[in-house]
């Protein structure tokens, strides 16, 4: 089997308005994603999904579109797919960073492979580890009074665990993360996440505030700066601290090991560029006595999709203690997805479909879509 051509499709989905994320990183109200179809002589077609936000990784559905164009297709073309391992490395050692751009190809593959031998992507990885995969709800860093009534909702719809969206004002922190343990009552399990928006003093101080409403592990509490930073708040605090921002790379988690600054590292199939390296990430936590939970950039079907093979596989990924936030059915009003993903409050379930289990609604498609690149 060959590629033949790689084709990429700018798509741009809205949030729910009453659940868009607010954080320590800004807002996140709309989604202008990059969908890639990896075509083969075969007829077989991998899907793969940029989920890109220029905050997070400086990515776009524009530079991604133009990196797998430029760059990445003539790399690929005439490459047998079935290689993930070997083209992975390829893409890596051709182009620095971009890892969101590289993880939709990455995804692609796994899909066309498993499509090839007529197995989901879970079986190629092993074999489900979970009968399903635990999730948790985000809640944004609204004002207090509207994050609780969020909160109360997705309590509702089936949820028992959840994070606040905090790192934007200390003491607003405190008020919602308040407003939502009164909302939730004490049997659902609570986190914080501040994308990097808190010192270290004001982190270490606020932490400590917040261990009053039985919080449970706090995430990226300062900016991904300096390691040091991380350990320095992780000595001095009481709750698990969550390493996300600070974890793209193998190393970057080898460096967080080695620092003694996190007990929890959020992988993504985005931020290292792929299942594959993702699954890396969980080993080295693995082999150091942490864990690992599966983050998110609130991507789409297909994106999605390969976070739940990931996490269902995936022994170092320990779910049922720190659940994953594969969400998109619960912040979307649409998805260009043929048929919804079996996800649905606290837990995901993987397609048992060939690959990533997963195909494309043209019209929606279209219909979202800006242009084709």
């Amino acid at each position: 089997m060959k590629i033949t051509r790689l084709e990429t499709i700018p798509v741009s989905i809205p949030i729910h308005p009453r659940r868009a994320i607010r954080g320590g990183r800004g807002a996140h109200t709309v989604s202008p994603f990059l969908l890639v179809k990896v075509h083969t002589d075969e007829g077989i077609i991998g899907l793969g999904e940029v989920s890109c936000t220029p905050g997070w990784s400086g990515e776009d559905q524009v530079t991604a579109a133009h990196m797998v164009q430029t760059y990445l297709a003539p790399l690929l073309i005439g490459e047998n797919p079935t290689d993930v391992e070997r083209l992975t490395a390829k893409m890596r050692a051709a182009v620095a960073n971009n890892p969101f751009t590289k993880s939709a190809i990455e995804m692609a593959l796994w899909d066309i492979l498993g499509k090839s031998v007529e197995l989901p992507v879970y079986r190629l990885l092993g074999g489900p580890v979970r009968e399903y995969v635990p999730t948790k709800f985000s809640v944004s860093g609204q004002p207090p009074e509207q994050a609780a009534e969020i909160a109360a909702w997705a309590v509702e719809q089936g949820f028992r665990t959840m994070k606040v969206k905090v790192g934007i004002e200390p003491n607003g922190d405190v008020a919602r993360v308040r407003a939502v343990r009164e909302a939730v009552g004490p049997d659902v399990r609570l986190g914080v996440d501040a994308n990097g928006g808190w010192s270290p003093r004001v982190a270490v101080q606020t932490i400590r505030r917040l261990a009053e409403y039985g919080i449970y592990f706090a995430e990226q509490p300062v900016a991904p700066v300096d390691v040091a930073w991380l350990a320095d708040v992780r000595r001095q605090v009481q709750v698990p601290v969550m390493a996300d921002e600070s974890v793209y790379t193998l190393q970057d988690a080898m460096a967080v090991v080695r620092a003694d600054a996190a007990d929890v590292l959020s992988v993504y199939v985005g931020k290292g560029g792929g299942i594959g390296p993702a699954r890396k990430v969980a080993a080295v936590a693995e082999a150091a006595g942490l864990t690992c939970t599966v983050g998110s950039n609130l991507e789409m079907g297909v994106a999605s999709a390969a976070m739940i093979h990931l996490a269902l596989a995936t022994p170092g990924i320990g779910a049922e203690d720190f659940p994953c936030d594969i969400l998109s059915p619960f912040f979307y009003e649409d998805d260009f997805l043929a048929e919804p993903l079996p996800i649905k409050a606290g837990e995901a379930r993987a397609p048992e479909r060939p690959g990533l289990g997963v195909e494309l609604d043209d019209d929606k498609v279209r219909f979202y879509s800006r242009q084709t690149v």
